[in-house]
């Protein structure tokens, strides 16, 4: 190997480097502080410069799509599972739901961006809601077609459904038993209770 070639193998070699090791420092400060905290202050934790944290993830929406992206793969197999192990479509659908509204508290603050990423484009988070979204109106669809679900029910109002649940969860006036009545709340919402047929 040339000694240009072994040059820039070592560089990308240490670009890499450097990148795992900020998405490792993000996610620890993230937890701690919450997705409003500085980026600047991240850099300084990782013991780099701002300018290459920023070449790496331009804006704090690309840095949280990256470190969502890591942790989709979870969220993949506990769909999966699912799929798998639950008959009734409409206790998947509940089923699919609760794992989502994990998912999207894994950092405080996550639901707003993810919000914002519905109505912008642009935002590295797009494609992560718009993915969602589908895989929500998959398993709500079953649930439509065996008359588990309400028919006039879409995918894209549960993910926000969803988001609204997670952010009015950890809200200042929320407790321990807000989570589920507020899913409780929701679900009442799209369900068509056991035995009843859905109207059209």
């Amino acid at each position: 190997m040339s000694e240009k070639a072994a040059g820039g193998r070592r560089q990308r070699t240490d670009k890499q480097r450097n990148r795992t090791h900020i998405l490792e420092v993000a996610e620890h400060f993230f937890a701690e502080q919450g997705i409003t905290g500085s980026m600047d202050a991240i850099a300084k934790r990782a013991g780099v410069g701002p300018g290459t944290l920023y070449r790496h993830f331009p804006t704090r929406e690309a840095l949280l799509a990256a470190l969502l992206q890591a942790r989709d793969e979870e969220l993949e197999d506990r769909r999966e599972a699912i799929r798998r192990e639950v008959s009734d479509s409409r206790a998947a659908l509940a089923q699919w739901l609760r794992a989502l509204g994990e998912w999207v508290t894994a950092f405080d603050g996550l639901p707003e961006p993810l919000r914002a990423a519905l109505t912008g484009g642009t935002s590295p988070l797009a494609l992560t809601c718009q993915s969602l979204i589908a895989n929500t109106e998959e398993f709500l669809r079953a649930a439509q077609r065996d008359g588990g679900a309400k028919p006039w029910v879409r995918g894209r109002d549960l993910f926000l459904s969803t988001l609204a649940t997670a952010w009015a969860s950890g809200a200042a006036l929320a407790d321990e038993s807000s989570l589920d009545a507020l899913d409780s709340l929701v679900r009442t919402g799209w369900e068509t209770p056991e035995g009843e047929a859905a109207p059209s």
